[in-house]
């Protein structure tokens, strides 16, 4: 019968440290030589699965010996004993792991789209500056909003979502220079809801108006982010696309990057940014471009975000230049703080009957950014929605 603390074990290394050490009974020392790791890794190894499987409700030498299901950890444990000391009733709690069942998420959509047969590299274009990088951002597109023309002053659905969405990415192609990499920045809340439940915001369960049905949503936005990357592909020698996580659709900036990465995957000249950290960036040269919907942290401070994020520290010594692009609140806005000029862009989409009740106006558009790798920006055009 296979040892229980297998079923907590998610890589090589820690099936190795259960079989040696557990199992096998061998010395840290003796197990890592028989397995090949250096002293103290089985042992770290071993360690992580008997958290994680502490964490589910397996845990022998504290008599715990029914697990909650993955996806689920322990919110306490109470054991009734009898005089002896022999365990002879239990009760557990156990609540929602967010982050287990955010990974399980992550992992079912990496499997469910192995099997996508995807797209024969295309030619690219005959001339292309390689100093130059174009930025094309989408940010608040709310691809499956409804909106009435007599409630909300213009009308917005999913057919013309998709009009001006195309029509846009075809603009701002057409604004670009020659430039060697193009890239597509879809900066959050692109299908408005998330889930086939309600039409809701994943949070706070704030009330949408929603055109059509989800999968006919998850179909549509599929569809029109795979024909921008092939338009971009024309036109740019590179492409890199980014898929930012927005506070509407948390799952639906996943799915929607995940299946763009892997129906381009034999495109050499694709590039996905594919973390599961809201925060993202780019390095063009000296000139570093980073990316955030706007839900977690405001405009103003994102520059010490970035500066101070581990995992963007290397990128941001390397930049003389520095921007941000954010978006959520639907108009424009750009601070310039410690060395790096944070904006916000506008959005494409007509306004839903919440913004109109509130008041609150902007005027729609997107802008394709041009940047050189030594002197950052050097052009910008900014177009309109047309359907």
């Amino acid at each position: 019968m296979e040892h229980p603390l297998f079923q907590f074990c998610s890589t090589e290394r820690q099936r190795d440290a259960v079989r040696l050490i557990v199992i096998e009974g061998m010395s840290q020392r003796k197990a890592s030589k028989e397995g090949g790791y250096n002293t103290y890794s089985l042992k770290n190894a071993l360690q992580e699965v008997k958290e994680k499987a502490e964490r589910r409700g397996y845990s022998p030498k504290h008599d715990w010996n029914h697990p909650v299901p993955d996806g689920h950890k322990i919110k306490g444990v109470s054991t009734f004993y009898d005089d002896m000391g022999n365990p002879v009733r239990q009760w557990v709690k156990s609540q929602t792991d967010e982050q287990r069942q955010f990974e399980i998420l992550c992992e079912r959509l990496d499997k469910a789209l192995e099997g996508i047969k995807s797209f024969k590299p295309t030619k690219p274009p005959k001339e292309a500056d390689e100093n130059l990088l174009s930025l094309l951002t989408i940010t608040d597109f709310h691809l499956g909003m409804y909106a009435w023309q007599a409630e909300t002053g213009e009308d917005w659905s999913v057919e013309i979502a998709r009009d001006v969405f195309l029509n846009s990415i075809h603009d701002m192609i057409q604004a670009s220079p020659k430039s060697g990499t193009g890239l597509l920045c879809q900066l959050g809340d692109f299908l408005h809801w998330d889930g086939i439940l309600s039409a809701s915001t994943p949070i706070s369960a704030h009330p949408l108006d929603a055109d059509s049905r989800y999968g006919k949503l998850v179909e549509l936005a599929m569809s029109v982010m795979a024909e921008a990357v092939r338009m971009m592909l024309k036109k740019f020698n590179r492409v890199v696309v980014v898929s930012a996580e927005g506070n509407h659709d948390i799952s639906g900036s996943i799915w929607l990057r995940k299946y763009i990465k892997h129906l381009f995957a034999d495109e050499p000249r694709l590039e996905v940014i594919d973390n599961e950290f809201p925060y993202y960036a780019y390095l063009h040269g000296e000139t570093m471009l980073a990316f955030h919907h706007g839900h977690k942290v405001k405009l103003g401070q994102l520059h010490k975000l970035f500066a101070s994020e581990p995992r963007f520290r290397e990128m941001w010594g390397k930049a003389n230049y520095t921007y941000i692009a954010t978006g959520h609140y639907h108009h424009e806005s750009v601070v310039e703080d410690g060395g790096a000029i944070a904006e916000m862009h506008p959005t494409l989409a007509g306004r839903d009957a919440y913004a109109a009740r509130g008041g609150w106006v902007s005027r729609r558009g997107a802008k394709v950014i041009t940047y050189d790798k030594s002197d950052g920006e050097i052009a910008r055009v900014t177009v309109r929605p047309r359907a």
